[in-house]
């Protein structure tokens, strides 16, 4: 069918006009012919050919899309009664933005987290390769581990080894010596994840073997930023920790990591290493057709071969393994966390298009008579549903675009400021794009907002009683107790959808409370850290590590306002290692170590530092070096579950027994108890922790940190330590021979970052809350104000039968507070089932929480009640006369 015929309306009309005019006068001449009068020959004519204008309309419906152009009129016809109506417009709008705009901003975190695939090619095929125990599977891999996955070739197309650059690498060679993230990769690492080449090439195997050489492989940004994109870079030299390392290659812009790199260096393991402590990452490409049970399947042979070749210690019982879609490993328990987050906003959604509802029902009130002279002229009920659904997707579109945008930029906003430890969704929210799935999402949500608010009004409305409608005046215009009862249910739905959110936002703020009053066991005010990578051939050993660490320490106490200085491994609230041991002289109860601990290798200022109190025994002192005995500090959790009835400090232990050549340790004398902390974060229970002097540290165990962790360096000071961060780093680069430092950041920062997720949980729900609350509240007032208005003659017929103010203005708040009290009734109920699915985002605080459900109720009840004293008090200003003469 061709589209030209449906345009150019006036014209064709025209010209239909002239053809049905011409027939009309040709009819008109042979009736003449006939010996017709004048009058007769025309009149007959005309009753031939009927009205011409209906003749013109029906041709044109029957040759155009009609539907189309009714659907033009209404719309037009929309703008015009919204145009005339601003407020309403305006209200109705903003109230559907909020909605749409909180609805769309998560959904744009879910789609950037769950819903968008990984950016490598074939992603779908790609997965962790993880052990599994009873408890479930968990990420880790030593060397014996990864070169019996490599040799699964009948299910993997590649297996490949990362980690994710903890250690970070001294960028030297220049004025300006810098700490990068270089990941330590396996030769097949580029080929699994697709990495595309735009310069140069990758790693070799051989290069990827012991005694492979020094070489590495850039990434864009640095290529770019350091380097100046020079083209001559590949087979060049640059400078990390020390030593020259080759260029091959440069990774192109496009290819992301979880965490971003700088630059990328072979692993070169040994794989006939016995080695079983895990320090890295695995993941494999499945090959074409291989399904997952296909592949477990052939790890869990794989699992019984291990055992054969290391020992039946060599896995924990019941241990095996298995592979993990790679985008589940990355999500973890986001999925979940969004998912609950997407469900409030749900209610905020239903909220809102309650309001809404509200809105159309009260203004389908002032427009009845307008709707009965329409369906007097003809209109079906058909035509004003219609009509009202395109003036309610008007409203819908228009204000699911300013959703758009404000959700957007709310949730960018947001996340610049606190990421939730949220994956995949970069730096300050950079990684979430405003792409097609959003602005389909937020146009579905949009069309279905319009018509779930619209629909109930529109038929409502149309059920309309001519002759009554008539003959009412606007003021008395009413589409009856139906509608009374359907604004009233309205209310009672936006009530009690707002309890469920206030209960929840207040569960999560006690949370939030619960865990920043946690005392994590160790000082966190006017104390920061750094980190410094020890990665290079120079710390091979722990006699050169120890040397900077005092040289560095005697430098920095020399800063004024610098009162102690420490250094680990690792920091709390910062992850951390575990390892295991033996009690020498106990007797065991089967091949197994006594059992495991955290594991920390400090300094002697490290408890001094912290201000981490020994409660038995001693701390760790200067003279716990390499030349005196082991020792050994251990803290309260550790000595309740392996000492519940003796005392550890007449005890020696052995840390790394069985966990290979690198970790094999002297006996080491318990000389301390020192107090918990809460290592794992606030809401983690202490763990048993181990502290060993890091002058003791073994050689092997030393060159093995040193390529998995930096070394950091906790500095306490007697006023804010920001404004000391200059001479902090100038002193530690002095001391160490020009080693940069990097993550500056206090502790109380790293406290925030620890608990950045429930900070983000109650924001997020609070904001929810409060917007709920809000249009509650207006929903209430919208109400009982139309209440008043429509029963003003009611009112002075009472006034002047000498009803009190106070009795007028008490029924309009009981009438008020009813529907209140019913929502509230409704919404703790549904509260009572709904919050068990915050059970886990909970800490310190029960899902029935009886302040959270007692204060909400007291919360909303008052918030409530201030909506409806306004109309309340206008109530009792009717002047009975003025009310008396409406008709």
């Amino acid at each position: 069918m061709n589209v030209e015929r449906f345009r150019n309306r006036s014209g064709k009309d025209n010209d239909l006009a002239e053809e049905i005019e011409s027939h009309i006068a040709h009819e008109r001449d042979a009736n003449l012919v006939r010996g017709l009068s004048p009058e007769e020959a025309g009149r007959k004519a005309n009753l031939r050919f009927g009205n011409p204008r209906t003749t013109r309309e029906r041709v044109w419906r029957y040759r155009s899309f009609a539907w189309m152009e009714d659907l033009s009129r209404d719309f037009q016809f929309g703008l015009r009664g919204l145009r005339k109506s601003p407020g309403f417009a305006v209200i109705a709008i903003l109230v559907i933005a909020v909605g749409i705009g909180v609805t769309t901003a998560v959904f744009s975190v879910i789609n950037a987290v769950l819903l968008r695939p990984l950016t490598y090619p074939e992603p779908q095929a790609l997965f962790e390769l993880v052990n599994v125990s009873p408890r479930g599977p968990f990420p880790g891999a030593s060397i014996p581990q990864f070169a019996l996955w490599r040799q699964q070739s009948s299910i993997f197309q590649q297996v490949a080894a990362y980690d994710f650059g903890g250690s970070g690498l001294n960028l030297t060679g220049g004025d300006h010596p810098q700490q990068v993230q270089g990941i330590h990769v396996s030769a097949d690492y580029f080929a699994m994840f697709g990495a595309p080449v735009i310069a140069g090439r990758t790693f070799t195997q051989a290069e990827d073997s012991p005694n492979g050489g020094h070489v590495t492989v850039l990434s864009y940004g640095l290529w770019k930023g350091r380097y100046g994109g020079n083209p001559n870079i590949v087979g060049t030299t640059i400078q990390l920790d020390g030593q020259p390392y080759l260029v091959v290659g440069v990774i192109g812009p496009n290819f992301v990591t979880e965490t971003p790199a700088d630059l990328w260096i072979p692993y070169q393991f040994d794989l006939n290493s016995q080695d079983m402590v895990f320090f890295f990452q695995a993941a494999g490409r499945l090959k074409p057709g291989v399904t997952v049970p296909q592949a477990n399947a052939q790890l869990r042979l794989a699992a019984d071969q291990f055992r054969r070749m290391y020992g039946a210690d060599s896995l924990p019982p019941g241990g095996s393994f298995g592979v993990v879609s790679l985008q589940e490993s990355m999500i973890g328990d986001t999925r979940t966390r969004l998912m609950v987050l997407f469900g409030a906003v749900g209610f905020v959604l239903l909220i809102a298009c309650a309001n809404v509802a509200n809105l159309l029902l009260a203004r389908a009130v002032a427009r009845k008579r307008e709707f009965a002279t329409r369906s007097a002229l003809g209109a079906g009920r058909g035509q004003i549903v219609r009509q009202l659904l395109i003036e309610s997707l008007t409203l819908s579109l228009t204000g699911g675009g300013l959703g758009l945008a404000l959700g957007f930029a709310g949730v960018r906003a947001l996340l610049s400021i606190n990421p939730g430890n949220i994956p995949r969704i970069g730096e300050d929210g950079s990684g979430i794009p405003l792409d097609l799935n959003i602005l389909l999402f937020a146009l579905g949500v949009s069309i279905l907002t319009g018509l779930v608010f619209g629909l109930v009004p529109a038929i409502s409305a149309s059920k309309t009683n001519l002759a009554a409608a008539l003959n009412e005046n606007g003021s008395r215009a009413g589409i009856g107790y139906r509608s009374g009862k359907l604004r009233s249910a309205l209310v009672i739905a936006e009530m009690a959808l707002t309890v469920v959110l206030v209960i929840g936002a207040g569960l999560l703020i006690r949370t939030f409370s619960k865990l920043q009053s946690v005392d994590p066991g160790f000082a966190m005010h006017n104390v920061m850290s750094m980190s410094m990578s020890v990665s290079g051939d120079r710390f091979q050993k722990t006699g050169p590590v120890a040397q900077v660490i005092r040289a560095g320490t005697d430098r920095l106490m020399t800063v004024p306002g610098i009162l102690d200085v420490g250094v680990s491994n690792c920091l709390p609230m910062a992850g951390g290692f575990g390892m295991i041991f033996d009690v020498v002289g106990r007797p065991k109860n089967g091949p197994g170590p006594t059992g495991g601990a955290g594991f920390y290798s400090v300094s002697s200022g490290y408890f001094s530092t912290l201000k981490i109190p020994v409660l038995r025994g001693r701390s760790l002192t200067k003279q716990d070096d390499a030349a005196a005995p082991g020792v050994v500090v251990i803290n309260q959790a550790m000595t309740r579950q392996f000492w519940p009835n003796s005392d550890p400090l007449r005890d020696k232990m052995l840390i790394g027994a069985g966990a290979g050549p690198a970790f094999a340790d002297v006996q080491r004398q318990v000389v301390g108890i020192v107090g918990d902390t809460h290592d794992g974060g606030p809401n983690a229970d202490p763990t048993p922790m181990m502290y060993i002097p890091l002058a003791q540290m073994p050689d092997l165990e030393t060159a093995l940190n040193s390529k998995v962790a930096p070394m950091w360096w906790i500095v306490r000071t007697q006023v804010d330590p920001r404004p000391l961060t200059t001479s902090i780093v100038t002193a530690l680069r002095e001391a160490s021979g020009g080693l940069p430092v990097a993550h500056i950041r206090t502790m109380e920062e790293i406290e925030a970052r620890n608990i950045a997720q429930q900070r983000l949980n109650m924001l997020l729900l609070t904001v929810f809350g409060t917007a709920g609350l809000l249009m509650a509240a207006i929903g209430v007032y919208g109400v009982m104000s139309y209440s008043v208005q429509q029963r003003t003659q009611e009112l002075g017929v009472r006034m002047a039968l000498g009803a009190q103010t106070s009795n007028l203005r008490n029924m309009v708040i009981r009438q008020g507070m009813v529907l209140t009290l019913i929502g509230l009734v409704v919404g703790c109920g549904g509260a009572f089932w709904l919050t068990r699915f915050l059970a886990g985002f909970l800490f310190g605080v029960k899902p029935l929480d009886p302040i959270a459900f007692v204060a909400t109720p007291v919360l909303l009840s008052a918030i409530a009640l201030l909506a409806v004293w306004v109309p309340a008090k206008r109530a009792t200003r009717v002047d009975p006369m003025t009310a008396l003469r409406v008709e």
